[in-house]
């Protein structure tokens, strides 16, 4: 019965999630002061799911990030609340725990330059980022 469950829950993702064609680099995006999963974050968070059950061997690094307002210290625990908020939702979607690593840079590490709501908006994110391996 349990995998039964399992394989219509697999198929119900693939019917609403669609695989990227590269796992490095998508991004999972976040309101302002908030780690909750939206609607399109888990859209998009399911897709890389599927691309990862579809590729096994592919380990992955979530980093969470934050647009450049508030104080260091707060950035950086938002950010590892997005990164594990991100993990959650790939682990509950069958993807193995020692399968990701998440990291925060905070406000620290910016992907997109300058300051104002667009920037923000795309700063406020996980980072997927596939690891190397041997």
């Amino acid at each position: 019965m349990k995998k039964i469950i399992l394989a219509l829950a697999t198929l119900a993702i693939a019917a609403c999630a669609h695989a990227p064609k590269e796992l490095d680099g998508q991004h999972a995006f976040f309101e302002f002061d908030s780690a909750v999963i939206t609607p399109a974050a888990r859209d998009s968070l399911q897709g890389q799911a599927l691309y990862m059950k579809k590729n096994p061997d592919i380990k992955i690094t979530l980093q969470g990030r934050c647009d450049e307002r508030g104080s260091t210290d707060y950035n950086l625990a938002l950010g590892a609340l997005r990164a594990g908020n991100a993990a959650h939702v790939m682990i509950h979607e069958g993807i193995e725990p020692e399968r990701i690593k998440t990291i925060s840079y905070g406000k620290e590490n910016p992907i997109y330059p300058g300051t104002g709501e667009e920037v923000w908006a795309k700063n406020r994110n996980t980072t997927t980022v596939v690891r190397k391996t041997k």
